[in-house]
Order: C-alpha cells, then structure tokens, then sequence
C-alpha cells in the first residue's frame, strides 16, 4: 500500500506558506505607513490579543509581513533595517522563509526580548507598538531596555492599514460540554474563581486567553487551526454574571440560551467601555500582565481603576484535571492508540521499499485517525522529518520540502489529534532498515531519559524545572543535549500545549494531581538525523508514599525496540519498557485485527 491508497489530508496543507518576495514590497508600504504615522520603528509580533498558539489568518501579520509562520516570534521593522527575533526552535526555519537580504534573523530565549532591537530604532526615535497585541509585561520589558535610547508609545497598528487583502476574522459554531465531558458545571467554576477573586482583594477579572474562557464556560469552537478555541474577552466580577465578549456574529439566540443564568453575553467592540466603567468605579481588577493586552490595563488605570497584576486565576484549576477529564484523556489516548497501531504496522511494511515521502506519511495518519469519527482535528501540524530533516525540531513539511525517506534512515515523527474526548501528542523515531552505532546509543540515552521522567517519584511542591535533567542526564555523560524543554502541559480537549506547568528550566510552578505533561527528550545531529520519544503522562498521588507524587502514563503505542543498545539499559528500565508494552498490548490489542494485531504483539514483545 502507498500513500496514495490513502485519502488528502483535511487537517493540514503542504503548501508554503511564505513567499520572501513578497517581503520587500510589503516592507514598503508598512514604512510609508510609519512615516505618515511619524514613528522611527514598529512591532509586529507572532501574537494576536489572545496569545494562541495557533491565530486566524486574520491575525497572522507577523506572517504576512516577513513570511515566517512560526509559532513564536516578533519584528522591529525600523526605516532602514528590520529584525526578526525567533526562539532556537526556528534559527532554521526563519531565514529560509524570509527575505535575510531585507530582514535579520536573531535567536532570542523563548519569551524573550533581546536589547538588540534598538539596532532598529534610532537614538532619540520612538518605536509604536499595538497596545492589544503585547502585554504589559512586555512593553515594561521592551521599555527598560530602551531605556535613554528611544521612546515607546502605543499605537493604532500600521500592518492592519496597509494588508489590503486580509482574511475576514473567524466564524464557527460554538457547543458547550456536556458534564459527561466537562465534569463541573460552569457556574461551579465560577464559584471557585469568585474564591480566588475575595483572596485577591479583586472586584472583578479580565480573562482574555480562549483556553481560559472555553474551559470556564464549558465552550469549544473552531476559531484558529489545530485547537477547539472560540475567541472572545470576559470579565468575570466578585457578584453578578460574567460578561462573554465576542464578534457580534457569534451571538445568536441558541448561544444566550445555552449561557441563561451563567454570563451575559456582549458585542467585542463595547469591552473598552465596560473597562472604564470598572475604572470609574474605582474597582479593583485582576489583569495577567504576561497575557493580557497592555491595552486592558491602561485603560483600567487610566479611567481610576486599581489593577492586581496576577497570573489569569483559571490557569491553574484548568491544568488539574478532573475525574471526567482524565476519563476522556484516557479514552482519547485509547483512540489514538488503535490509529496508530495501524500507521506503525503500515509503516514498518512500507518504509524498508524506500518509496515513502514525508507528505506521504503525514497524509497517512492523518487517514487512520480518521477512521474514528470522534477525532476532529490534528492538535498541530504533524513534525515529519525524514533523514536530515529529522533533525529540524519543528519542522513542517511543504511540496516543496517534501523528502523521500530512504531506506536505512531514521524517522522522526511528532503529531497528536484533537478528539472529541481529549487531546493526544506523541513522538516516536522510526526503524527503517538500519541503524549506525551513534543513532543507537542516542536513542537509547533519549529512551533512558524519558523512562527516567516516567519513574519519577517527587514530593509535593516539586516543578518542572527541577526535574528536568533527569531526562538530560544520559545525554550529558556524553557531552550532548538538546536545545528545547523536556515538556509542556497539555489540556483536556483544548490546547496542545498549556500552562502552567511542564518539564523545564522555565516551568516552576509545582505539580499537582491532575496535571497532565509531555515527556519528550531528543537528540538531533544537524544534517543527518533527528531522535524524539514523546508520551504524555498524568501526575497522580504515589499511594505507597504519603506526600509524594508520580507520573502515569497515558500513550498506549509501542516504542520501537529495534533502535535500542540494549547493553545501555538497567534492569528496571527493561522492567518499564516491558511493563509499558504489556499495557499497550492489553489496551489496544483486543481493538485491532488481522495483520495490525500481530504486528502489534511482535511490537509490544518483551525484550
């Protein structure tokens, strides 16, 4: 069977994104734009006003402008010079897809900002930014670094005046969960955020983040690819109904009906008076300066109002997740499981004829998952990385890009799906024929790294950051590492990735029952391979140790054992490589038939 045996993809495009071009041209209108406006420089950031990961095409300006489509990322584009400043995830992608001759690329930290952007704005000039795309952490941020050297002032955004064919924002239709799914009612969550709200001396709150909004009012939608988001602002006060704030078109009748008695729901465009009606009122309001739109706070505190900068209080609560949650957690990884036992066995038939291409293989399992009418979308574009494109960590495949996977090279593949009962991630670096001694023992020190994560067992009040290296440590004892976290939350049929917890230096808030993580450590030796082994796992209570928490794994697909230096291995990591396999074999077995069933007992076999 080849790939095209199978049907196109629906939840992802092969086709390039960018076009470099189109980045001088564009450049040039936008500096017409900023010398009528009379400013020196401008920022176009990869965020909207709800800082998605994913945004509407409506608001991928960043993308528009310098061709990148990265999921992170931001431009200072002076009258002379531009930069674009991106994370080490996109040092690779970022100069392919711009125009290097017109824009410079600098690697920055994730969530940073570099103080080279005043290489960009002239001493003595001002540099404008869109108060409703940055935060006010932000803007403190680019403010100090800028400090005597250029001003910084709030502006209407130019971009949007000069895209003359920008896409309509998004429509789609909202549903809300039913307890079955959602497992607390919205107005129990409410109750819980008031709490919050009385212990913050906190009259009211501003959610913008859609996972935020969706989960605290059982909502999904499909505004922005990849994850069931519906777009909007709230304010929620300390007595008397939220207000939903969203495009005027997404208002109907069904939609009043469905929120009767939980939130009144309102136009976008009247959430600034609503503001200054809370400033005028000399409430005080809770705003997260590292999400919310700079443009919410000053207009709090320039109509009277006293802000409480902290973290949105719904992020938390949202990452443990209840008994229902974790049920459709499950269930959603039991789906994956039987998808992806057929990719793997379809595979490991193909891969070894040297015919596969990368879109081939996307297209694929897109297919098999598919199959299950439940799953509704990928929860991102699927990383395939044959051969040296293994080795770009988020690489996308295009037509163009698009690599034939030899036989004897390793594959690297990372996707996940949105189904209706949860969301899945996984990795899992492929077997096609052979292997050299070097990609066997970094596999296995990956493998050791992330068997390390799944055993761990840490008291109460343990985060992220602390327990990162134990995945790094086998890779370290021989000189190398990998440049990303170890892993990221993941919510409850929402975002693929979500705070505010997860496995690196940058995650320190303390783990708690309910949580749910990726566990994804790699190795990548540009130009010729990349190896990642990703699960996901739910933190729960160690009940043989009081006080003390574990991971349990959620991923039911085999790891492929072929790839392994099994003198490398200790016993009790064979122990939990045979353990997990007996479970996939016991969960997904009974599922599948034919020659899938007896691929996947060869592949869940001990070792």
């Amino acid at each position: 069977m080849t790939d095209t045996a199978f049907p196109p993809a629906k939840f992802q495009s092969f086709e390039e994104k960018s076009d470099p071009s189109q980045v001088a041209p564009r450049l040039a209108d936008l500096r017409a734009a900023m010398q009528w406006a009379h400013v020196d420089a401008f920022l176009v950031p990869r965020a909207d006003a709800h800082r998605g990961e994913s945004v509407p095409a409506s608001e991928a300006r960043l993308a528009y402008l310098t061709g990148f489509t990265g999921s992170a990322g931001m431009a200072v584009i002076g009258m002379k010079k531009a930069g674009l400043f991106v994370d080490s995830r996109y040092t690779l992608q970022a100069p392919v897809q711009t125009d290097t001759n017109k824009i410079t690329v600098h690697e920055v930290g994730q969530g940073g900002v570099s103080a080279d952007i005043k290489l960009y704005v002239p001493k003595g000039g001002t540099l404008a930014y869109d108060p409703w795309l940055h935060t006010p952490g932000e803007i403190r941020d680019i403010t100090e670094k800028l400090a005597g050297h250029a001003q910084v002032v709030p502006h209407d955004n130019l971009v949007d005046h000069v895209w003359q064919d920008r896409p309509a924002p998004p429509l789609s239709p909202i549903e809300f969960l039913g307890h079955n799914r959602a497992g607390k009612t919205s107005s129990d969550k409410i109750a819980d955020l008031r709490d919050t709200l009385v212990k913050e001396g906190a009259d009211a709150a501003v959610l913008t983040l859609p996972e935020s909004i969706c989960w605290l009012f059982n909502m999904r939608g499909r505004d922005v690819p990849n994850t069931p988001f519906v777009l909007g602002f709230a304010i929620v006060p300390q007595s008397g109904l939220p207000t939903l704030y969203l495009d005027k078109a997404k208002i109907t009748p069904e939609l009043e009906k469905a929120l009767d008695g939980i939130a009144k729901v309102a136009k976008s465009v009247g959430l600034a008076k609503a503001l200054e009606k809370l400033g005028s009122g000399k409430k005080a309001v809770l705003v997260d300066p590292q999400s919310a739109p700079a443009a919410v706070a000053d207009t709090l505190r320039q109509a009277g109002a006293r802000v409480i900068e902290k973290r949105d209080p719904v992020l938390g609560p949202k990452s443990i997740k209840n008994e229902a949650e974790l049920a459709g957690m499950g269930e959603a990884h039991k789906l994956d499981g039987v998808a992806l036992a057929k990719f793997l066995h379809w595979f490991d038939g193909e891969a070894p004829k040297g015919t596969l291409t990368e879109i081939g293989i996307v297209t694929a399992l897109e297919a098999f998952r598919r199959e299950e009418e439940s799953c509704v979308d990928a929860s991102f574009d699927t990383i395939s990385g044959a051969g040296p494109n293994g080795a770009i960590v988020h690489y996308r495949v295009t037509k163009k890009t698009d690599r034939t996977l030899n036989a004897g090279e390793i594959m690297l593949v990372d996707s996940g799906a949105q189904y209706l009962s949860g969301t899945t991630d996984i990795t899992r670096t492929l077997f096609t024929g052979s292997a050299t001694p070097e990609q066997k023992d970094r596999y296995t020190r990956v493998l050791k790294g992330m068997i390390a994560i799944s055993l761990a067992r840490f008291p109460r009040g343990t985060n992220g950051a602390q327990i990162d290296i134990l995945a790094r440590q086998f890779l370290w004892q021989d000189g190398v590492t990998y440049n990303h976290g170890t892993g990221h939350g993941v919510g409850a049929f929402l975002g693929v990735h979500e705070g505010p917890v997860g496995i690196s230096s940058r995650y320190t808030t303390p783990f708690e029952p309910g949580n749910v993580v990726s566990n994804e450590p790699g190795y990548y030796k540009a130009g010729e391979y990349g190896i990642r082994i990703e699960n996901l796992v739910a933190v729960k209570e160690a009940e043989a140790f009081p006080g003390y928490l574990e991971f349990e794994t959620l991923t039911l697909a085999p790891i492929d054992t072929r790839l392994i230096e099994m003198d490398l291995l200790t016993g009790a990591e064979r122990d939990w490589l045979n353990t997990f396999h007996a479970k996939v074999w016991t969960e997904i077995g009974p599922l599948v038939s034919g020659e899938v069933k007896e691929w996947l007992k060869g592949a869940t076999a001990a070792i």
